[in-house]
């Protein structure tokens, strides 16, 4: 088991449309990262934005962006994740993929799919809950819209660490903030949201506010929003189970069956 984990923040602009371009950009971001990290956080639908357009963008899990990930992953000696369009079975998927260095993928389709844009009307949901077991640290992996569900978040399984990928709009950016504030303190986790920033191609103007937050609530990142930007933060096993351990808070928590 690993006490820290070393985790990149990437708050980056999305080139509409463009997973060669957007590959390209995020290739400079990692490759400009100077130091040793475990795992390197990019947006929700990195390589395209947030499109309603799959059947112009859609890949393959054999396809470049996939591939690409597994080099970046193996070149830089750490895991990647974040979310693209797959195209699986003749459906549509928003699909998180977390890459290690092995090439070993772990994929979560998002549950709760935005119907305010129609993404329901695109993309399947997906019925599945995963939490990731890397080096030592349980990691529940999310979506965006996801965010609005707390049950569906619930830390039913002790995980360390609640991460977010999203393409989430600057006007309703203090929901972004409250909630995932609001979701570190009731799971006595860390959380970690990665937003865009910029302008997509039907004019959503996007402002960042990626953040980290630890078992208390308190923010531990001091990303600028509305800017490009990468932050590293260190998270500690030992600060999960001193506050896990003295406070006992899940101790109490309900017991449920989600349908």
């Amino acid at each position: 088991m690993q006490e820290q984990l070393k985790v990149a923040l990437i708050q980056s602009d999305l080139v509409w449309e463009n997973p060669v371009q957007n590959r390209d950009n995020f290739s400079v971001k990692i490759d400009a990262i100077s130091e040793k990290v475990d795992l390197v956080v990019l947006p929700e639908m990195f390589t395209t934005g947030f499109t309603m357009n799959a059947e112009k963008v859609a890949e393959t899990m054999q396809g470049d962006t996939v591939e690409w990930m597994k080099q970046m992953a193996s070149k830089h000696k750490t895991a990647l994740v974040g979310s693209i369009v797959i195209s699986e079975n003749k459906k549509y998927y928003n699909r998180l993929l977390f890459v290690e260095v092995s090439g070993d993928i772990s994929i979560y389709d998002k549950k709760h799919t935005f119907t305010l844009a129609g993404e329901e009307k695109t993309y399947a949901s997906g019925d599945e809950r995963v939490i990731v077991n890397y080096k030592g640290w349980k990691i529940c992996t999310l979506i965006c819209y996801d965010l609005r569900f707390p049950v569906w978040a619930r830390n039913t399984e002790d995980y360390d660490v609640l991460l977010y990928v999203a393409n989430w709009p600057k006007p309703r950016i203090n929901a972004w903030d409250t909630l995932l504030n609001a979701r570190a303190i009731e799971n006595m986790s860390y959380c970690i949201g990665v937003n865009r920033v910029g302008v997509d191609g039907i004019d959503i103007e996007y402002c960042g506010h990626s953040a980290a937050y630890d078992v208390l609530g308190n923010e531990i990142t001091s990303i600028q929003p509305s800017k490009e930007q990468i932050e590293i933060v260190t998270l500690e096993k030992q600060h999960i189970q001193k506050y896990r351990n003295a406070l006992k808070f899940l101790n109490d928590r309900d017991n449920f069956n989600l349908r």
